[in-house]
């Protein structure tokens, strides 16, 4: 009823078209190699869910929203206007199926071999499947989900970060920063505010009388804080990307259900 409203080229009518053919059943049976605990929502929906989650940013109970209420995320899903859509826990169900698989990026492996294969996309629209901007989003979305849990962390067990001055995120609060991940502009305007923070927490406490508790979350949001950005030379003083290529010995975002 209302897939014409959605603009040609635009992710959502591309997973609207393609989906099925995206993610077929079969792409997903070694999850579920027991015959039992089968999935109670179809492979294609899941998996359409989960893309569109990485590429806006959202928290499982967000993007479940999404699906619940934006027209968009209904059409991308092949869902009927009135359908009530998913549960989060079904997102973190998945999720743990997919990371302790063979081959955990099936999901986004399968939307650029399609897009590079049939040129679906074009101009922005396809930027915004292309690899490169993809891999970059999600990448600085592990990057912002550390720093931001670990200056959450800092500032609650540490009171004299607590009084540090921050302006890139209330870390009061769950969830990620909102950002559009696939602007890079954005990213580096988050990323560089967040290491800010996290440079201004950690001169705050250098000099501290701190446990060893307090000592280890401390050394961890140095370590979180420097691993993966560097001094983006094109945005003047204070300015931080994500840095090229991967850290070694980089700490692992694990993830967390919800949002961290």
């Amino acid at each position: 009823m209302v897939g014409h409203l959605v603009p040609a080229g635009s992710v959502h009518r591309f997973l609207g078209d393609h989906r099925g053919r995206v993610f077929p059943d079969e792409l997903f049976a070694d999850l579920f190699g027991s015959g039992r605990g089968r999935p109670s929502q179809p492979a294609d929906v899941v998996a359409t869910v989960l893309v569109l989650q990485s590429l806006e940013g959202l928290s499982d109970r967000e993007a479940c929203q999404a699906l619940r209420t934006d027209l968009r995320w209904k059409v991308a899903a092949g869902l009927a206007l009135d359908d009530e859509g998913i549960h989060p826990t079904v997102l973190t169900y998945w999720r743990r199926r997919l990371r302790a698989s063979d081959a955990p990026e099936r999901i986004f492996d399968a939307v650029r071999e399609v897009v590079a294969d049939t040129g679906v996309l074009a101009g922005r629209n396809r930027r915004a499947l292309d690899s490169t901007l993809l891999d970059d989003a999600v990448a600085t979305q592990d990057t912002v989900t550390q720093l931001v849990s670990m200056i959450r962390r800092v500032r609650k067990a540490i009171a004299a970060a607590a009084d540090v001055t921050v302006t890139a995120h209330d870390y009061t609060t769950a969830g990620k920063p909102v950002c559009a991940w696939n602007d890079p502009d954005a990213r580096n305007e988050l990323v560089s505010g967040l290491v800010n923070d996290a440079l201004a927490v950690l001169a705050v406490v250098d000099d501290a009388d701190l446990d060893d508790e307090q000592r280890q979350l401390v050394a961890l949001l140095a370590l979180v804080a420097g691993q993966d950005v560097e001094p983006d030379p094109d945005g003047g003083d204070g300015a931080w990307r994500i840095a090229q290529g991967t850290a070694k010995d980089r700490v692992i975002s694990r993830g967390c259900p919800g949002g961290c």
